[in-house]
Order: C-alpha cells, then structure tokens, then sequence
C-alpha cells in the first residue's frame, strides 16, 4: 500500500557518509536539515532518494544539469486555484520529461473557489501521462491572502478535499499524494483524516515524526534553500521514504495503474 512505511534498512555509514558529502555538494544549500545533530531519528542523508519541487520562482531551469546532479524525482507546480496556471509549468514538464527526470504535478488550493472549479483547471493544464508521478493536492492555510477570507473548519477542508481527491483520481488513474504542512495538519489531518492517502509533509528543522507523529510518509521537504545545478536561487528538496529497489517499484507501480 501507499500509505504503509516500507521497512528500510538505512544505509551503512559508509554510504551514508559518501551521500552526504554528495549532497553537501549539490543540494545542501546554506546549512540546516543536513547537519542534524539529532541521530536518533534518520536524517535526510539516511533515504537514497532524493528530489525537488519547482514552480516559477525558480526561473529558466537546466533539466539536463538537474538530472546529471542525481535528482531522481521533481515535482512541478502546474495550478492554483480555479483560473491560475503557473507560468513555467508547460516548459518544466516538457524539459523534465526530455532529460528523464520523474516527473509529477500539484495544485495549490485556493479555499475561496469551489472545489471541482480547481480540478477543472488542473485537468486543463497538467497532462494525463501515463509515466508521470501521482498528482498532488497541496494544502495549506493561508491566513494572509488579500483575496481569500475564508475560516477554514477541519470539516469544510476535509470536504473540499475528498472532492478534489477523489475527481484526482477519477481523472489521472492513480491515487493522489497530499502535500501539507505542520500548522494544516496539526488543524485539520492530525486526527486520522485521510488516512488511507499517500502524504508528502514539509518540516525543515525537524524529522516528521516529531511534527507529525505516527503519520506514515512517503514524501519528506526537508530543506527550502537547497541548490541544485540548473537551478538558479534556492529550490525545495525532497526524499522518498524507501530505498532504490522501492522506488523502482514505486514507479513502475505508476505506469501499471494508467494501464
């Protein structure tokens, strides 16, 4: 299942000692998450998988030096809300896809449009590939939006959000992963809700069973200000929660499910 943590051995310290000072090299970014000193729980140098999230903050992106620095997997911002597209979006999948970098969209949840307006937009513009990542909901409180007002209830959310998930899946064939962060998940998911859903959790100083319990993962943002070759400025870096074998079979899990 998805949602159930694999058992991983972590690596050898050998090996995870030559993958830090791999990712010291392309993707540590000013200090923080790779010089934990907490030992007792696996730092983000423990999980061989690691990967991006871009959207078009990041400008003008090299998919073909992202993909020799050894990011196996990127996330793409394609939509936020009902109307809004991200700029970059067409051109990051196409180049992604070009330089063989795994590859899957997300949308940002705007909480002031109804919920299948946002889906429509998602569908209008991020591809139903067959060889892409799972698509992501990315939920977050945004207490500061100029245009948005709305109270958030943890049964408001949850309800736009079944409607969302469910219409991901209907649309793209796969079941949709959703992005969170510690303030929405404390508030709305803290209790169960979604469960039976893959999560991919953002926590930058801390590993996410601290902010987030027993909640299993399969996506860890652990760093907001890594670099990465191609990218000009700082890009949000990512793990997977498995070893290569389970990624690879993570993957061909995706082609097998758009069959």
């Amino acid at each position: 299942m998805l949602n159930a943590k694999p058992s991983m051995s972590l690596c050898l310290k050998g090996a995870a000692l030559a993958l830090a000072a791999l990712l010291s090299a392309c993707g540590g970014g000013g200090g923080g998450p790779l010089e934990y000193a907490d030992r007792s729980r696996p730092n983000p140098t423990d999980y061989p998988i690691h990967g991006i999230d871009v959207s078009k903050f990041q400008g003008d992106i090299d998919w073909s030096q992202v993909a020799g620095s050894g990011v196996k997997f990127a996330w793409i911002k394609a939509t936020e809300g009902g109307d809004n597209a991200d700029a970059r979006f067409q051109a990051n999948w196409t180049a992604a896809k070009e330089a063989g970098v795994p590859h899957g969209a997300y949308h940002f949840v705007y909480w002031c449009r109804p919920p299948m307006e946002e889906m429509a937009n998602f569908e209008q513009n991020a591809p139903a590939d067959p060889d892409a990542l799972p698509p992501v909901l990315d939920v977050e409180a945004t207490p500061t939006s100029k245009t948005c007002h709305r109270h958030l209830t943890q049964e408001g959310a949850i309800a736009d959000m079944r409607v969302m998930l469910e219409e991901m899946e209907r649309h793209y064939g796969k079941r949709p992963i959703i992005y969170t962060t510690v303030d929405f998940y404390e508030a709305i998911l803290s209790d169960g809700a979604f469960s039976d859903y893959p999560i991919w959790v953002r926590s930058t100083k801390y590993h996410p069973a601290v902010k987030y319990g027993s909640r299993a993962w399969q996506f860890w943002q652990y760093q907001s200000d890594g670099q990465t070759p191609g990218i000009n400025g700082n890009v949000d870096r990512d793990v997977f929660y498995g070893s290569e074998q389970q990624w690879e079979a993570f993957l061909k899990q995706q082609q097998e499910a758009s069959r």
